[in-house]
């Protein structure tokens, strides 16, 4: 290779490594975005107007033409709850999994605490911030989970009376217009809780049921070491999926031009079956009842108050502008006859992102509730497969460590066959290239019929130029269903190999002049690099594009050199392994010049 290549091949990878940063720096974000809700004003963008087509849905999330219902409802419910505070009382609901605080100010949950799982982990034993604290979900907002929100009259002052049942909490508030709101909270043995809603008409007249918001809660990251990427609201219509995540409020056109930001997300059409506000590893989720969907479904960007300097300086990783969404379900306004009442049953889960704890939701319910994994539609189902090949040899005894090795031993046992004979087929194609080269001198002057004779030559000599391809192209969609496995499977999260504190995270051993030290993605490169040196030359390629394409497989290094230890440990353990086959081919015998079937001699035209 040149040394004009080099250079070229040198910049690429700089740029590539360096273009978030760079980007960041030519498009600074304000520290106030236009219209953004602030955390201390949750809630007061819901009387702002939201003219249809201003906030255009992504590509996954296509906008019905029926009009939202936020802009109905009233903008001094989190105020009031604020203000409600003051005079807080609490419950607590709990089990082995769980612990509830419920709260009097809005009558809903104002704090999940996972009981199985710790804010810090291994990774954190040295920071001078680790807390051996549990795991909080629901506590960047202002209004409850279940608390409900609308005009001053659906809620009044904000305070709901609680009281202990023989199943667990009820809330219940009486308004001045005759209006009774009772909610009853219900613990299963695991992260479920069943909420059932009602809105009764108590008085002897007719009363208006304004426009409501029942709060499904809020998310944001759980720990500073989590990838905000993974931040954001899905819901169900019965047929697919949605997301809402923070790239769609930022709006940016071809990833990095700053847009109009959007600031408020309305869907759906009387077809909303759950929605869940997710982070990396966990989720709060509400599920209505299979025959009630919500009308609509609304999501809040917020941004959450920024770290101090002494959290800065303890933990650099802490997100400098950390965001989050707040979301709820939309009802539309109605008239409720003396009398009368509204009754609405929810399941809440405020839990891990288990797979096989979600899909079992998604099977009772038949509403594929393990969508929230977000693992795709076809790779999907190889990171199903490999999660619970994974979980499985743990269950056995591996530690998380040697299940990943373990798998991947088994998926090179699996593709042996068809690898080692596409090493042949390179290996054969390689001593065909005399005689290729001088097909193509012969018939240079005539592309069509050269093409021709090199199909024939090859195809009498048994050989094809995919055949060293093939194998590669067939262990995409396993990579891939990798990839996006080992992003969210909350059972890596703190799980430790060798120096590898968490394999859920990039496995840094030290800071270098401020760049982390990663050993597992290093390794990948080198084992990649001898790989590629062990790898029989392409036959047909011109000299420069050879050399390029043996090292741009370098670039994978730099892309997940801050990705999850877990998947440079699976690719590291991968090139040991085609190396360790590429030696064993290499006592085949390589077909000899004589050995290969020469060129059939073209068929003589008859002449008439």
């Amino acid at each position: 290779m040149d040394r004009k290549s080099i250079a070229i091949l040198t910049v690429s990878f700089i740029l590539l490594v360096a273009w978030y940063p760079l980007v960041s720096k030519i498009y600074p974000q304000s520290n106030q975005r236009q219209g953004t809700n602030q955390l201390s004003a949750l809630g007061t963008n819901l009387a702002t107007s939201r003219p249809q087509g201003t906030n255009p849905a992504p590509e996954n999330a296509a906008q019905p033409a029926g009009a939202a219902l936020g802009s109905s409802v009233s903008t001094a419910a989190a105020n009031i709850f604020a203000t409600a505070a003051a005079t807080e009382k609490t419950i607590q609901l709990s089990n082995s999994f769980v612990r509830l605080t419920l709260s009097s100010s809005g009558g809903g949950i104002k704090e999940v605490e996972l009981l199985k799982y710790r804010q810090s982990t291994a990774r954190d034993q040295k920071n001078t911030l680790s807390t051996n604290h549990f795991v909080r979900l629901n506590n960047h907002q202002t209004s409850p989970s279940l608390a409900l929100l609308g005009s001053s009259a659906l809620v009044g002052d904000g305070t709901f009376s609680l009281t202990l049942t023989a199943s667990g909490v009820r809330a219940e508030k009486r308004l001045t217009n005759g209006l009774l709101i009772s909610k009853d909270f219900t613990l299963g043995p695991d992260y479920i809780v069943g909420v059932r809603t009602r809105i009764e008409n108590a008085s002897a007249e007719p009363v208006g049921l304004p426009a409501h918001e029942w709060v499904i809660g809020a998310t944001a990251l759980t720990h500073a070491a989590d990838d905000p990427r993974h931040v954001m609201m899905q819901w169900f219509n019965g047929t697919k999926g949605q997301k809402v995540d923070d790239a769609w409020f930022k709006n940016y056109a071809l990833g990095c031009i700053p847009g109009t930001p959007r600031t408020e997300y309305v869907e759906g059409n009387n077809t909303v079956q759950w929605a869940a506000l997710n982070n990396q590893f966990f989720t709060i989720a509400a599920l209505t009842a299979s025959n009630a969907p919500a009308n609509q479904v609304i999501s809040r960007y917020i941004e959450l108050p920024p770290p101090t300097p002494e959290q800065l300086k303890a933990d650099p990783k802490l997100h400098l502008k950390p965001t989050g969404q707040q979301a709820g379900f939309l009802y539309p306004a109605s008239v409720l006859a003396p009398k009368a009442a509204v009754e609405r049953a929810f399941d809440f889960y405020a839990g891990p992102k288990e797979y096989k704890t979600l899909a079992k939701i998604g099977q009772d319910r038949a509403n594929e509730f393990d969508l929230i994994m977000d693992f795709g539609s076809f790779f999907g189902l190889f990171s199903k497969a490999l999660l619970l090949s994974m979980n499985l040899l743990h269950s056995w005894g591996l530690s998380y460590g040697l299940a990943i090795i373990t798998i991947t031993v088994i998926i090179k046992l699996v593709f042996w066959p068809l690898t080692k004979a596409s090493t042949q087929s390179m290996k054969r194609m390689a001593a065909l290239q005399p005689q290729m080269k001088a097909l193509q001198e012969k018939y240079k002057d005539d592309p069509k019929k050269m093409n021709m004779k090199l199909m024939e030559f090859m195809r009498d000599n048994k050989v094809s130029p995919l055949g060293g391809c093939l194998p590669m192209m067939l262990q995409i969609p396993v990579f891939i269903g990798f990839f996006f496995m080992i992003q969210t499977a909350i059972e890596l999260r703190g799980a430790s190999f060798l120096w590898a504190s968490d394999l859920s995270q990039p496995d840094t051993v030290a800071i270098i002049l401020g760049l982390p030290l990663n050993i597992f993605p290093l390794l990948m490169g080198i084992t990649q690099l001898w790989q590629i040196r062990l790898t029989p030359p392409s036959p047909g390629m011109d000299p420069v594009q050879q050399k390029i394409m043996q090292y741009m497989p370098l670039m994978f290094m730099f892309f997940l050199y801050q990705y999850a230890a877990g998947l440079t440990l699976y690719w590291t353990v991968q090139n040991l392994l085609s190396i360790a086959q590429m030696k064993l081919t290499k006592s085949d015998p390589t077909p000899t010049p004589g050995s290969i079937t020469q060129s059939r001699p073209a068929t003589p035209t008859r002449r008439k």
